[in-house]
């Protein structure tokens, strides 16, 4: 199953404002292969990983487009353009069968009154799955008797696997892990990142939005730098860590405890009122006036890359 993003963009209207969420994101995920989107907190990555499964409030529109291609072995099947699908095709067909998410604070997504078990064995009766809880369990790394417990009885670790055999029930081709880390200690970390490798092993393909790049380097095959609203670097992970070509990306590096531990000067701009040319213009060493002009996109977005 491959996904296709090509110029999503996403709105939202409010009273006398228009956030720009998304603009014109285009990427390609393969199969075995982890893509790692990165960036600042509030430049978009949870907004797009909401867009693609149709999870986004009434206020937003939605443009572009983003297929979910067939494996070869589903001869006949249509490519699903996750943007235009109705409702009923992104609830019976999309979520959980072809794309499985993993949420951001997993033990607040779990019903409080419900022990893990009976929310493990609901979403695999939804599924039509004849998968036992407890097999599930294991596949995700935990004890069946791990089930038994409520969600405030679950250590971080424990709500994170559980969040990751409800994202496995339906057996799904994608996994899109919205900021799986967030909370958990550097051990945790780590153990949680292992086992989205392993999904990736298993020829899943992995979308992880993160803004732990140490995390990325771990996991990903490739990264995908955002800054307000736009992509603004694409690149295999390799090459990227080792000589990032956006200033920007350069800068998310050099902040890093392990490096320069230098941090970005500046805010970045409010997603209403974003500048006609580069947005990070304002914060770049390296700007000039030909900045006052939005680059080109050719794997990076910058005029002095």
């Amino acid at each position: 199953m491959k996904l296709r993003v090509d110029g999503l963009s996403v709105r939202f209207r409010l009273p006398g404002a228009v956030v720009h969420a998304v603009t014109d994101a285009r990427f390609e995920l393969r199969p075995g292969r982890c893509l790692a989107l990165v960036g600042e907190s509030g430049c978009g990555k949870s907004v797009m990983a909401h867009a693609l499964l149709g999870l986004l409030p009434a206020n937003a529109t939605v443009t572009g487009h983003a297929w979910l291609d067939p494996p070869s072995s589903a001869a006949g099947t249509d490519a699903i353009d996750l943007v235009a699908a109705p409702e009923k095709v992104l609830a019976q067909r999309v979520r959980g069968r072809l794309i499985g998410l993993i949420p951001q604070s997993p033990a607040a997504h779990l019903t409080p009154v419900r022990t893990a078990r009976a929310q493990v064995a609901e979403t695999l009766r939804e599924l039509g799955r004849a998968e036992s809880p407890d097999a599930l369990a294991e596949r995700a790394g935990l004890r069946p008797h791990d089930l038994d417990r409520y969600p405030h009885q679950l250590s971080g670790g424990m709500a994170q696997r559980v969040a990751n055999a409800l994202a496995l029930a339906g057996d799904p081709p994608l996994i899109l892990a919205d900021e799986p880390t967030t909370g958990l200690d550097r051990p945790l970390v780590d153990a949680t990142m292992a086992e989205l490798r392993r999904l990736c092993d298993e020829d899943r393909a992995v979308l992880v939005i993160t803004h732990d790049l140490r995390a990325a380097e771990r996991v990903a095959d490739d990264i995908a730098v955002m800054y307000a609203s736009r992509i603004v670097e694409l690149a295999e992970a390799a090459p990227f860590f080792s000589r990032p070509r956006h200033p920007y990306a350069k800068g998310l590096l050099d902040a890093l405890p392990t490096r320069r531990f230098v941090p970005i000067p500046g805010r970045p701009p409010e997603l209403t009122r974003l500048p006609a040319g580069c947005a990070f213009q304002p914060r770049c060493p390296l700007a000039t006036p030909e900045c006052d002009e939005q680059p080109i996109m050719n794997g990076v977005a910058c005029h002095h890359a």
